[in-house]
């Protein structure tokens, strides 16, 4: 049974992870930014970041001074057992937020959204937000913390059949150079693309697909990969770079995951992560030990699963 207060402990110690260290695949995708930006302006913002995080890094402090929404995402190996069970877990989570808020520090951003009531702590209602997976095997439990700005870099739209691919890019497009020219994204950034599934799965897709794939990473279905590619030269292509300038990097990569939907419709959401790009993760074991790392992993065959059982062969691949 893995014991209460070693989740409690490894979540604090990945709020700081988090807020401090950009996680390696995202600082080199910012790096190669910083190699091809065309824009004195932007080249001169990315390269001011680098510097900063190294700075935050050294002195253990966090990277940017709005250190966003905290939230968890939470994978249970199916043999997973927990002390106190997820009620337990959920109240270990909301402890660790709030020490971390004052440990780290983190910005205490949430408010009650009409009497502004503010705990200081980053906990109130609903807050953090708690997400769950889970996995075939397993006795070990997966904790993500991301940190993302909660005021702006989302968007969706209703999308038709009929609008295609050509649709999706449209509004792809309308939403990047819309964050840029009003100062709703800070970027560069890694944007996620949600396809299908209803009008809250997709919100919470295109999110996921921002916050907890690694850049370089890429879609399975290799029609999807591609677009993915694609996506990413496209949004690149719009002459804006970081936090608005003129230039040619607002996008670090670009990660689609799909869900399926009603057959009228072609939901669609977009989503960029913060410059900061802040997510940590960590497995741990029943015997309290925990192996931190910066790959959620939260994506796999199974989460993709489209059979009623896991194991059985693809639908598509057994049509074709």
């Amino acid at each position: 049974m893995i014991p209460l207060a070693s989740l409690q402990s490894t979540a604090e110690a990945l709020m700081a992870k988090a807020a401090i260290e950009i996680p390696d695949d995202y600082l080199a995708g910012l790096r190669r930014c910083a190699d091809t930006e065309k824009g004195d302006l932007s080249a001169f913002v990315i390269q001011a970041m680098l510097e900063n995080y190294e700075a935050a890094k050294e002195d253990r402090r966090a990277m940017c001074g709005d250190t966003g929404v905290p939230r968890w995402y939470v994978k249970y190996g199916n043999e997973a057992r927990v002390e106190g069970g997820p009620v337990g877990l959920e109240a270990a989570l909301r402890r660790a937020t709030a020490r971390a808020t004052t440990g780290v520090p983190l910005r205490p951003n949430r408010v009650h959204p009409l009497w502004r009531t503010d705990h200081n702590n980053n906990v109130g209602i609903n807050a953090p937000e708690i997400e769950y997976a889970f996995h075939p095997e397993g006795d070990w439990v997966d904790l993500t913390t991301v940190h993302k700005g909660g005021l702006f870099g989302s968007d969706y739209r209703m999308l038709f059949p009929g609008d295609g691919l050509e649709g999706i890019r449209r509004f792809f497009l309308d939403t990047l150079i819309g964050f840029g020219k009003r100062g709703l994204a800070c970027q560069p950034a890694i944007v996620g693309i949600g396809l299908g599934g209803s009008k809250d799965a997709c919100m919470v897709l295109g999110k996921q697909a921002s916050c907890l794939r690694t850049v370089g990473s890429r879609n399975p279905d290799p029609k999807i990969a591609a677009m993915e590619e694609e996506f990413r030269e496209l949004g690149n292509s719009i002459g804006m770079g970081a936090m608005g300038f003129m230039g040619s990097s607002m996008v670090v990569d670009c990660h689609i995951e799909v869900g399926y939907c009603h057959t009228g419709g072609m939901p669609m959401s977009v989503h960029m992560f913060c410059l900061s790009s802040r997510r940590a993760t960590a497995r741990i074991f029943p015997d309290g030990r925990a192996e931190f790392r910066t790959d959620p992993d939260w994506f796999t065959a199974y989460s993709r699963r489209d059979t009623v059982e896991w194991g059985e062969t693809p639908l598509l691949a057994a049509a074709q």
